[in-house]
């Protein structure tokens, strides 16, 4: 049995706000989350700024229970609670909700990683009774996962795909294969990162993977611009609640958009860098489609992976092209030019902001685009936001990663309600 699958509830912590609102306002505004760094560690970088949460989860997440989670898991309990409220449940019995029939899948790329080097310090410089007993379920990988299911109830299954960058989007596919199954009515969705941190940025700067236009942070990332040196390092979570159109419907629900499609492949083909043919995406991408029953004529939109580095956005742009048509009509943005790279987090945080997309009909900016690339072949919607036509609307959603994985998620505006 195959299921109608919406999205019913939206949540956020991000480099553009608390929540999914003041996010979006970002996004619309062409505003830049990243800035410089303060701390002293940073002094010794090569790559001196980031962007990070706008709200601390402390702000939020009660002191004794945050001082037991990863900052990767603060940051998801922060997105999860906005979108389980945003979709009408609540943290109890009520609104008859079988949590036998719900479910949660939750991607990171790198899980928690500031808890492993905070308690490494402790060891080595306060031994080994100082290390806290909540190590390990801090830095599990699926530790953001479970604590939002503790919190809601989920008993159909806990999930953590992870797919470096392309882990979020990973688990939005996980999510919908589960409840177009038929093993839940309700999947809570989405993905988390948190490691704004020295070692991190030392390590991509090293791969050459990073900006080090230090001197204009809010500039720095630019896909597409002839002028792009690397990517932006972010932190922040996005869930999304998916359930049955039925199930949405039975009980009042507001719908926000249908998640229609999944494609997902491998480039088979370098541990970090994508595969310049841009085959596996384009694969990625038709697969997708072909999920969906959306033909290529009816994407209206995509919001690309554009990272801002210098191969991988003229890759992306090709793939598209080769999977959409030369002559296709979508709306590309690359909304990494304002939030930075959340990793794991990042295709969650871009498919919210494609499913915002078809439902107000306004495409966010591609911000910093001064010198496009000479024949990409793509409409990029450059520094300002644009306006997408009445109808019927789809849009694709692009998440690749370190080792190869390409997920594509795509999007209808159909059943919308209290748009």
């Amino acid at each position: 049995m195959s299921r109608t699958v919406v999205i019913t509830g939206l949540g956020a912590t991000t480099p553009l706000g608390g929540d999914v609102a003041s996010t979006w306002q970002g996004l619309l505004e062409g505003r830049s989350g990243v800035h410089a760094l303060t701390e002293d560690w940073a002094e010794q970088l090569p790559t001196r700024f980031a962007a990070r949460v706008v709200t601390e989860p402390t702000e939020v997440v009660p002191r004794h229970e945050a001082r037991r989670m990863d900052r990767a898991s603060q940051l998801a309990v922060v997105a999860g609670l906005e979108a389980w409220a945003d979709a009408g449940f609540g943290l109890g019995e009520e609104n008859d909700l079988d949590r036998e029939r719900l479910a949660v899948s939750i991607g990171t790329g790198i899980g928690g990683l500031h808890s492993l080097l905070e308690n490494w310090d402790v060891m080595k410089e306060r031994g080994v009774r100082r290390v806290s007993p909540f190590t390990i379920p801090m830095l599990m990988a699926n530790a953001p996962a479970s604590q939002i299911g503790l919190r809601i109830g989920a008993k159909a299954g806990v999930h953590t795909p992870v797919s470096a960058c392309a882990s979020s989007n990973e688990a939005l596919a996980q999510g919908l294969t589960i409840v177009r199954d038929g093993r839940a009515d309700v999947c809570v969705v989405g993905g988390t990162e948190g490691v704004v941190h020295p070692l991190p940025i030392a390590a991509f700067g090293q791969m050459q993977a990073l900006s080090r236009r230090n001197d204009e942070p809010e500039r720095a990332s630019r896909p597409w611009d002839v002028d792009r040196d690397g990517f932006v390092l972010g932190e922040g979570a996005v869930v999304l609640v998916l359930e049955t159109l039925e199930h949405a419907t039975a009980r009042g629900a507001k719908i926000y958009g249908t998640l229609a499609g999944a494609g997902i492949s491998a480039d088979s083909h370098d541990i970090v860098q994508p595969d310049p043919t841009g085959t596996g995406q384009a694969s990625a991408m038709a697969r997708a489609l072909a999920d969906a029953q959306l033909s290529a004529g009816d994407i209206a939109h995509v919001n690309a992976h554009a990272t801002s580095t210098p191969q991988g956005d003229i890759t992306e742009a090709g793939s598209i092209r080769k999977a959409l048509g030369e002559n296709n009509h979508a709306i590309v943005t690359g909304t990494k030019s304002m939030t930075g790279h959340l990793l794991g987090a990042a295709g969650a945080l871009e498919s919210l902001a494609t499913v915002l997309a078809l439902r107000h009909r306004q495409v966010p900016p591609t911000i910093n685009l001064e010198n496009p690339e000479p024949d990409l072949g793509i409409d990029i919607a450059a520094n300002t936001a644009r306006s997408l036509p009445e109808g019927d609307l789809a849009a694709l959603n692009n998440s690749f990663g370190f080792g190869g994985p390409n997920v594509a998620i795509a999007f209808t505006n159909a059943n919308v309600t209290g748009a």
